[in-house]
């Protein structure tokens, strides 16, 4: 049965009606679904960013970490107690890389957490750049100081040698000058009458004369004077008047001797020489003593 044209657009207008909502749901549908992909899309793409820079951030921190161990291990110093500390930062610093590397980029607490200790470090490190340099300083100060003590003292040293030395000299000089000196030192023969002469039958003594020279240095007081006479033979002559003494630790046997009070002035003197025994002809010597020193010696020739 053929459908009346007029019932046939009715129908197909009734069925375009009916099946417009759900195309346009569709169309809709797909909008939203394309929108969300792209917003979903972008997102992936933040979040992929946002990683790549959190990962550059840390290999960052690690590399900084890895070059403040570096610099903690050509850091050095002579001292004990510095040396302990060092030790101990070597070690936090090499704790932290560890820490950092078990840790993943997108744990931002923790990366800023080992930030700030690894600036802490890099402080520490400076205070003992810082302090060791101080030190340093003060080494080579004090290194200076000893040295110029020392130099110092090797001068006082010196000088107080020299000192020592004039003193020494001057001492030795006093000393010197305080020694009794003779001069017009001499020996004689006499006869009977007391004149001098030098036949030797005729003597019957000798006179040892000898002047004490002027000496304000030397000590006053008592002095005893000792003489040794020797025969042309060698012979020492002695009687009973002959004394043993001393002279700088040698001992002596003197022939004769006589006691003055010195008082700085010049004294002349003699010493006789008797009760010997027969003089015979020949040279006779004589030597002049103090218990301190030798005054000088003289001969006699008897004929």
């Amino acid at each position: 049965m053929t459908e009346d044209p007029l019932e046939r657009i009715e129908r197909e207008e009734r069925e375009r009606k009916e099946n417009k909502g759900p195309r346009t749901m569709m169309t809709i549908l797909a909008a939203v679904a394309a929108v969300l992909a792209l917003v979903l899309g972008y997102m992936l793409y933040q979040r992929n960013s946002l990683v790549k820079d959190l990962e550059s951030e840390k290999a960052d921190l690690a590399q900084q970490m890895v070059q403040l161990q570096s610099d903690f291990a050509n850091l050095n110093s002579d001292y004990e107690a510095i040396n302990h500390q060092l030790d101990t930062s070597r070690e936090q610093v090499a704790m932290l890389i560890d820490k950092l590397s078990k840790t993943e980029a997108t744990n931002r607490a923790k990366i800023r957490q080992y930030e700030k200790e690894l600036g802490t470090l890099r402080t520490i490190m400076k205070g003992y750049i810082v302090q060791i340099d101080s030190l340093n300083t003060l080494n080579k100060k004090l290194t200076a100081d000893a040295a110029a003590a020392r130099r110092e003292a090797a001068e006082s040293r010196r000088v107080s040698e020299e000192l020592t030395q004039q003193v020494e000299n001057l001492s030795s000089q006093v000393n010197a000058g305080k020694v009794l000196k003779g001069r017009a030192i001499s020996l004689h023969g006499h006869y009977n009458n007391d004149k001098v002469g030098d036949r030797h039958s005729r003597v019957r003594y000798m006179t040892a004369n000898v002047t004490l020279v002027e000496n304000s240095l030397a000590d006053h007081g008592p002095v005893r004077v000792y003489v040794r006479v020797k025969d042309p033979e060698g012979t020492l002559l002695l009687n009973n008047e002959s004394v043993d003494f001393s002279v700088n630790g040698v001992s002596l046997q003197a022939t004769a001797s006589r006691e003055v009070d010195y008082e700085g002035n010049e004294v002349d003197l003699s010493i006789f020489i008797n009760d010997t025994g027969e003089f015979v002809k020949g040279v006779y010597t004589l030597e002049v003593y103090t218990d301190k020193s030798l005054l000088g010696r003289a001969e006699c020739m008897l004929r």
